[in-house]
């Protein structure tokens, strides 16, 4: 599988961009830096994403990519979500006040994107890849992921503080090339992490000692934008990589 880095970042500022990854050109993971960072002919090539939660900085580039896609696929793009995210999407997004049903349009027998719920916890197929969603820990439904191609696999983490089934779960699978882990804050910002359920360095750390990494490579994103070099100080002395803007993993 081919892993490249659209969007790192938990948030944007010049030069930081919103959680997005795309798989083999196919398959993105969440929707922070979809029309911002690909171009029109790779836009139009992505026939899935998978997101992990309801939150704008992961969903944000739905709305732009349908008023582009649109007219140019002969399906539909399938966003799969747990059952909360999706909820959200037709209530807030598609909603035809705050944009466009794109669910519906051109029509509904052959919209731009189709929504697929399923249960956080579940076992899923979205395109060629087989899913395991994981519950993590955050303040609305987020879900880890487990994704695997038959003779490769990696993980996700999704937004979330300190977690316990998502490491139960990595460490019961057999193959896991890399992982990607997120860490939003720095340590002095450590209640705030609490409080909107995320990592920073020093509840990294306690974490990774949950984890069997048997040769996995844990890369880092969602560094919020405003905190980058110093969490970047932070997690030196930790065996982690962090994300950079336009990455790229093979394996």
């Amino acid at each position: 599988m081919k892993l490249k880095v659209l969007g790192p970042h938990g948030g944007e500022l010049p030069g930081c961009k919103s959680t997005c990854f795309l798989v083999d050109g196919r398959l993105a993971l969440d929707a922070g830096a979809l029309t911002s960072t690909l171009e029109l002919p790779e836009l139009s090539r992505v026939d899935d994403i998978l997101l992990t939660h309801s939150h704008f900085d992961h969903i944000k580039d739905l709305p732009m990519m349908s008023d582009v896609v649109v007219g140019r696929r002969d399906k539909p793009v399938v966003i799969h979500s747990n059952s909360e995210c999706i909820a959200t999407l037709r209530k807030n997004i598609f909603d035809n006040v705050i944009w466009p049903d794109f669910t519906k349009i051109p029509n509904a027998k052959n919209p731009v994107f189709k929504l697929r719920a399923f249960k956080a916890g579940s076992k899923v197929k979205v395109g060629r890849y087989d899913v395991r969603s994981v519950l993590v820990s955050h303040p609305v439904e987020s879900c880890g992921f487990v994704i695997s191609d038959g003779s490769s696999s990696f993980a996700i983490s999704g937004d979330t503080g300190p977690t316990e089934q998502f490491w139960k779960v990595l460490n019961k699978t057999s193959g896991v090339k890399l992982v990607l882990v997120e860490c939003s804050f720095p340590n002095a910002l450590q209640s705030l992490a609490d409080i909107s359920g995320h990592f920073t360095p020093q509840t990294l750390e306690k974490e990774l000692a949950k984890f069997d990494r048997r040769g996995a490579e844990v890369v880092l994103y969602h560094l919020k934008p405003a905190f980058v070099q110093q969490i970047k100080k932070e997690v030196r002395r930790l065996p982690v990589h962090v994300s950079e803007l336009g990455e790229e993993f093979e394996f």
